[in-house]
């Protein structure tokens, strides 16, 4: 568990370290509209890797013909099999999924539930307690392949077809996927509706339902409150955070959600805090332009087009910290 050192704005404290999760090769890409060449995806993962992220998901085993920007997932879990060091979670929604995980050699899955039954019903296509049983039987699979599974909450604070979600709902939703076997839970905001207030209130509940250190966050940008409703998780001790290189991101079944919290920005913010990362920016903001050029956009993250306009993060990287 990470301990605590350097104190907040708000004067909770702060963890001392914190482990980035870079969702970009699988949540960032997802909802691309064409699909994005697989050399392309495999210079992204290598690039991240460069940067210093050691928790990079690498896609998904969905089906083809719901999530076609995945096909490809299986060349790239091969190519980096053998690599040690970092971890490459992939989602897998059934067994059939597992057992494609496996044989392209996957040693971490990912398991995603909802925490209302309406986003159950879109997005898993059955309901919350039958995608929970199916589950698991996913996590039972994984666990006798000895794979690691780490699981996730979708719309753990509003959903965009039935609104505000109580925190509790949703930290329940947490416990059953800490009773699986998950090593990690991450309390996902889906359609970026959560402002601080919001955001201390899922973790609070996530917090009281499984132990802190399985905990983890993961923020959309809709409203432009993720980094503030990072700060107000890691005030609560919670020192694991999901967030997109550039900004990538959105959801096919969430109507309206913006891209992810931008890897940059999150890194950047924690470099000025004095929280390790390991992570280099420089490394990371160049990875996040290449991808950008790839996709024909400028890169999402502030701190990206900050540097691009010939600003540089001395100010925050040469700052004095306390801890």
């Amino acid at each position: 568990m990470t301990g605590v050192g350097t104190f907040g704005v708000s004067g909770g404290a702060l963890p001392k370290s914190v482990r980035i999760v870079e969702v970009g090769p699988r949540d960032g890409l997802q909802n691309e509209k064409g699909v994005v060449p697989l050399a392309a995806k495999l210079s992204l993962v290598e690039s991240l890797i460069a940067a210093g992220l050691k928790t990079i998901e690498a896609g998904s085993f969905v089906a083809a013909r719901w999530v076609p920007q995945m096909a490809d997932t299986d060349r790239i879990v091969a190519h980096f099999r053998g690599g040690e060091g970092v971890e490459l979670p992939v989602l897998v929604p059934n067994l059939r999924g597992l057992e494609l995980a496996k044989e392209a050699g996957a040693r971490t899955v990912a398991i995603f539930a909802a925490a209302t039954e309406s986003f159950a019903r879109a997005n898993l296509r059955a309901s919350r307690q039958e995608s929970l049983a199916r589950f698991a039987e996913v996590a039972a699979g994984a666990q006798a392949y000895g794979m690691r599974i780490r699981g996730y909450v979708s719309c753990a604070v509003h959903c965009p077809y039935e609104g505000w979600v109580k925190p509790g709902g949703a930290a329940e939703i947490a416990a059953s996927l800490s009773e699986m076997g998950c090593y990690e839970i991450s309390m996902c905001d889906t359609t970026g509706a959560a402002s601080p207030r919001l955001a201390r209130a899922m973790a609070e509940a996530a917090i009281a339902a499984i132990p802190r250190e399985q905990v983890a966050v993961h923020f959309h940008d809709t409203y432009g409150q993720a980094l503030a409703n990072t700060l107000t998780c890691l005030e609560l001790g919670i020192s694991v955070v999901d967030s997109s290189v550039s900004g990538l991101g959105g959801c096919p079944f969430s109507p309206g959600a913006a891209g992810n919290l931008a890897t940059e920005d999150l890194v950047y913010m924690l470099d000025g805090l004095g929280i390790e990362t390991g992570v280099d920016l420089m490394a990371l903001v160049e990875a996040g332009r290449q991808i950008s050029d790839v996709l024909s956009r400028k890169p999402a993250s502030r701190t990206a087009l900050a540097m691009a306009g010939g600003r540089t993060p001395a100010a925050t990287c040469n700052a004095p910290h306390s801890n």
